[in-house]
């Protein structure tokens, strides 16, 4: 008797272990698309590749890439399965809005508080109907015929040193084409984290969205040119963008995002 009541303790205290750690792990989905511009941009799913690298050096975290070409039948089921979704994609507000079976899955996630990142292009339309709902995901979009882009050589200036996610992001100097003037949510908090100077005017490029429905959203509108992902500070940036919409803890000093260079290959 005194043996079984032993294992049945061994056993039950096993069952609150794998609880506790069932319930820390953050499932994370990267989706991209086949690259859409010339080679050496746009390569959305190369760089999700090097991102994924970085995530799955982080404990606590499972990370899937999927790469979600039309028609993605799949996709709202893995968007129920995740905490977070990272989009590095064409159109991303025309991509979400086009199937409704995906937004309500994107608006089930933003209900139940899941993160939401969206890089370069994943931040933007050409069609303006798909500015609001966007935005209320997003927080920013690059939306609408007013829409502005321009390829330039700009510092990228980190103006909120206190957050955690420019924690070890430094200022950098970087050709990029950029979506500038912006249009941002009314509701939540917008919290400009990265600025550019374009037309000499101080432009937001990257942000952090609490969101009205208590969930975070992280978005930058950078990353147009692969080699990009080739500089620490855009790596962690993005890295610790995705971490902070999760909720995981980020270091004072930042993350760690080292690869090695065949990690940035093109393939």
């Amino acid at each position: 008797m005194i043996r079984l009541r032993s294992l049945l303790v061994v056993a039950l205290v096993f069952a609150i272990i794998s609880l506790a750690s069932g319930a820390e792990l953050r499932r994370v989905l990267l989706v991209g698309q086949s690259r859409d511009h010339p080679p050496g941009s746009h390569e959305y799913m190369a760089g999700l590749r090097v991102l994924a690298k970085c995530l799955r050096a982080v404990p606590g975290l499972e990370v899937t890439l999927t790469k979600a070409d039309e028609p993605w039948p799949e996709g709202p089921a893995m968007i129920d399965r995740a905490d977070g979704v990272v989009l590095y994609l064409g159109q991303g507000a025309r991509w979400i809005q086009k199937d409704p079976a995906r937004l309500a899955a994107f608006k089930r996630l933003a209900d139940r508080r899941g993160g939401i990142v969206a890089l370069h292009w994943a931040i933007g339309t050409k069609d303006a109907r798909f500015i609001e709902a966007h935005q209320k995901l997003i927080g920013g979009i690059h939306g609408g015929p007013d829409r502005k882009f321009i390829i330039t050589e700009s510092r990228l200036e980190v103006v909120d040193e206190r957050h955690p996610i420019t924690r070890g992001v430094e200022d950098l100097l970087l050709r990029d084409e950029f979506y500038y003037r912006l249009k941002f949510a009314r509701d939540g908090t917008i919290q400009p984290l990265v600025r550019v100077s374009i037309e000499g005017r101080p432009e937001t490029v990257a942000w952090a969205y609490l969101r009205p429905d208590g969930g975070r959203s992280f978005g930058f509108s950078a990353m147009h040119f692969h080699a990009h992902w080739g500089l620490v500070s855009c790596r962690r940036l993005i890295t610790q963008g995705v971490l902070w919409t999760l909720g995981v803890p980020i270091p004072e000093k930042g993350v760690a995002v080292e690869i090695t260079e065949p990690g940035l290959e093109i393939h």
